[in-house]
Parts: C-alpha cells; sequence; structure tokens
C-alpha cells in the first residue's frame, strides 16, 4: 500500500484510486437514468413528481452515512500517513458498528414523522400518495443504505478501490433489473423503485463486508476494534458532518426548488426531476474523481508531504475542469434530446431542456468547489469544508432562489444553481488561500 501513496507517480496513483470510483459512480449514474427513465415510463407525471419529491430523503441517508464513510475514511488516510495503522484500524471498526446505529436511529425518526417530512418535501394532495409509498419502503431501508457509505469509502483508504466498485457496481446492476420488475410486473409504482434500491444496498453491503475480511490487512470488521479516544471521535465528526452536509443540502436544494416550482404545475416539479436526473451525469463523474483523489491527498498530508501534496490538488483540478467542459458542451447541446428520452412529452422536453441548460452551465465551478472541499476535508479543515458544503445548495442557494424567483420568477428559480455556483466558487478560492497547509519540513507528525 505505501508504494501506491508514497512513491508512485502522481498520475498513475491518481487514476489508479480514481478510475475505480468513476466507474462506481458511472454505473450508479446509469442505474439514477434507469429509475428516472422506468418511472417516467409509466406516464404519470403526479407518480414521477412524487418519486421527485420524496427522492430527497435517499440523498439525505447518503448524508448521514458520509459522517461516517468521509469523516472516517479522511482520518484514516491521515493516520495510514503517519503510520498510525493499529489506530486506524480501530477508527474503522468504529465507524462500521456506529454507522450501523444511525440507520436504525433514522429509520425510527422517518416513520415517527413520516406526515410533516413529507409536507416539508413538498409533497401536493396530488402527490402525496405516490410520495409516500416511496419514502416508507426508504425509510425501512435507512440502516442498509446509511451503512454501505462506511465501507464503500473505507476500502479505498487501503488502495482496495477496485473491491469498492466491483460491490457498488454489482448491488447498481441488481438495481436496474428490479426496477422494471417491481414497477410494472409487480405493478408497485413508486414503493416498487424504492424497494430495488433498497434490495441492492443490501447486497452491496454483504459484498463489501466480505471484501473487508477476506482482502484488507490494515482494516477490520470486528466489533472488539472500535474503541478510539474522544479526540479521534471528535475529528471523525469534525469533517465527517461537513462532508455530509454536501448531500444535506442538495436535499435542501431539491425540496427549495420543488416548492418554488409546484406553483407552475406538477409538469414543472417532473421535468425539474429529469433534469437535475441527466445533469446528474456531470455531478457523479466529477465527484468520483474528486472522491477518488481523496485517500491520496489526506496520505500525502499525514506524511508532510509538501510537493505530493500540491502536484495531487493540481493534477486533480486539470482533470476534473477538462472533462467538465466537455460533458457541459454535451448537455447544452443535446438537451431536448436527453429529456425526450425520459418522457416525450413537448411541455415536458421544453421546460426540462430549459431547466438541463441552466443546471449544466456552471457545473466546472462545482468541480472546481468539490476538489477544495475534499482537500480541505483530507487536511482534517472542519471550518472550510464545513462552509463550502452548507453554501453552494444551502446557505447561498437558498439566498439565490429567494431573491431571483422574487425578482425574475419562473427564469429566476432556473437560474439560481448557476448564481450559487458562481458565489461559492468565488468563497473557495478565498478560503483556499485562508487555509493553504505551510509544512514544516523539520518536523513530522507522530
Amino acid at each position: 500500500m505505501n508504494e501506491l501513496f508514497e512513491h508512485t507517480s502522481i498520475k498513475k496513483a491518481y487514476f489508479a484510486l480514481a478510475m475505480p470510483v468513476v466507474l462506481s459512480m458511472a454505473v450508479t449514474l446509469i442505474y439514477n437514468l434507469v429509475d428516472t427513465f422506468f418511472v417516467s415510463k409509466t406516464g404519470n407525471p403526479d407518480l414521477v413528481a412524487g418519486v421527485s419529491q420524496a427522492a430527497p430523503i435517499f440523498t439525505l441517508m447518503i448524508a448521514i452515512g458520509d459522517v461516517f464513510g468521509l469523516g472516517g475514511s479522511s482520518l484514516i488516510s491521515r493516520l495510514f500517513g503517519e503510520h498510525q495503522d493499529r489506530i486506524a484500524r480501530n477508527v474503522s471498526g468504529y465507524c462500521f458498528y456506529y454507522s450501523i446505529v444511525c440507520g436504525v436511529v433514522v429509520t425510527v425518526i422517518m416513520l415517527s414523522f413520516q406526515t410533516p417530512i413529507l409536507h416539508l418535501l413538498g409533497a401536493s394532495p396530488t402527490t402525496w400518495r405516490f410520495a409516500r409509498e416511496y419514502y416508507l419502503v426508504i425509510a425501512w431501508g435507512a440502516p442498509f443504505i446509511i451503512f454501505g457509505l462506511s465501507p464503500a469509502n473505507i476500502l479505498r483508504t487501503e488502495g482496495l478501490a477496485v473491491q469498492s466498485m466491483i460491490a457498488s457496481m454489482v448491488g447498481t446492476a441488481i438495481n436496474i433489473f428490479l426496477n422494471p420488475v417491481f414497477i410494472f410486473t409487480c405493478g408497485w409504482g413508486a414503493g416498487g423503485s424504492a424497494l430495488a434500491t433498497v434490495t441492492s444496498s443490501v447486497i452491496a453491503d454483504i459484498l463489501m463486508v466480505y471484501y473487508l475480511r477476506t482482502k484488507s490487512k490494515k482494516l477490520t470488521t470486528s466489533i472488539h476494534e472500535t474503541r478510539i479516544s474522544r479526540q479521534l471521535q471528535c475529528q471523525i465528526y469534525a469533517i465527517g458532518i461537513p462532508a455530509s452536509v454536501t448531500n444535506i443540502m442538495v436535499t435542501f436544494a431539491t425540496a427549495m426548488t420543488n416548492r418554488y416550482l409546484i406553483a407552475y404545475g406538477a409538469n414543472s416539479v417532473a421535468a425539474m426531476g429529469i433534469a437535475m436526473k441527466a445533469n446528474s451525469i456531470i455531478i457523479m463523474i466529477m465527484v468520483g474523481f474528486a472522491f477518488g483523489a481523496q485517500p491520496l491527498i489526506g496520505y500525502a498530508y499525514g506524511a508532510r508531504d509538501e510537493r505530493r501534496f500540491n502536484e495531487v490538488i493540481r493534477f486533480d483540478l486539470r482533470v476534473i475542469i477538462s472533462i467538465n467542459l466537455i460533458l457541459t458542451i454535451v448537455l447544452l447541446v443535446l438537451a431536448p434530446h436527453i429529456i425526450a428520452l425520459f418522457m416525450n412529452r413537448p411541455a415536458i422536453v421544453h421546460e426540462g431542456a430549459l431547466m438541463l441548460r441552466w443546471l449544466s452551465l456552471t457545473t466546472t465551478f462545482a468541480g472546481i468547489i468539490l476538489v477544495f472541499t475534499t482537500t480541505f476535508q483530507s487536511m482534517g479543515k472542519a471550518v472550510p469544508a464545513f462552509w463550502l458544503s452548507f453554501s453552494r445548495q444551502g446557505l447561498i442557494f437558498g439566498i439565490a432562489i429567494a431573491v431571483l424567483a422574487k425578482f425574475f420568477g419562473y427564469t429566476g428559480i432556473l437560474a439560481a444553481q448557476a448564481c450559487s455556483d458562481l458565489l461559492t466558487l468565488i468563497l473557495s478560492l478565498v478560503f483556499y488561500q485562508l487555509y493553504r497547509p505551510h509544512f514544516d519540513k523539520t518536523k513530522k507528525q507522530q
């Protein structure tokens, strides 16, 4: 493992760690698009809108799982860089079991407060039934969905990115297969889509546990190796919570957008749901590269290797910017055709294409923001990581959509994300200047 993180060329190490994550994200992306495709093929805008309204709950669970997955992997990478393997092993055990407990708590909360939560998500009388069907199944699957993020991320800290990818890809492939079976053959509609997601999560979890037990030499699944200091627990949450805020804010932004758009009818909500899934083509790929590079950045930072640390970040930025620019042009040109693949209704194609163009316009900015965010997470810098995660689709987005909707109406709603991306990019550049590390070459971390 040390050879890969310490001596292998930046380009080779970067792609060795990032490409499995990108491929895993690509398969997940295919699932997201196929899922939207099958839901859209029901031909019921209320059902599509209902699933779009409840879908942020799944994103919220991913965010909660990231507390342990990203918080834990960030700390473990730094500990490996400092050659504190025994402590890192116990951190992995802590994240493994506490993520399961957290998932059970989420299920209890969601089942207890389903009505107010569905109202908060913007479910209307016409979409309530479909949103509730999706919501209830996902609620019961929370422990499996939340837990999966822990081994998926922690495996990569030991260079087992391929194994993490295989587990994710198998789960996603099963999800793709089960979606049409549950939605159409079994006639379970929105609930069937959610059940396919939960089932695939269970299978992926089983595979990841298998790889942890058979392939890993430094990580653990033992309940007897979970004791870590209060200080280390705080480090997990200090990075994990800001990391999870990114996905929580995706939920917030989606719910906010739906609440503003519902005044324009279910077609507008359905079109935005399709446009967001299509835009995830870019988002998922850049997330794969950014998070794939995170263990390499964390290891270099823990080892106090300034040259390697800076080279990884520069290479990460070049890759993400280049790919983003190409994919943005493709989506801008092909937007109507992409929307039509999911629901070929003239009104929805027209609205969805406009929405997709607005969403994809500034994803290159979002990619740069993500590189800086994951860099701060890798360094254990909780404050800038939190504010970048909280701002792009949270604080800044909330202010942008409120102001732009008031002055520009429908167009303002569509432009809110682009405005937020630009402002958050400026904030990320300021933060990097303020928190840029200055390595003491005469002192190694112990």
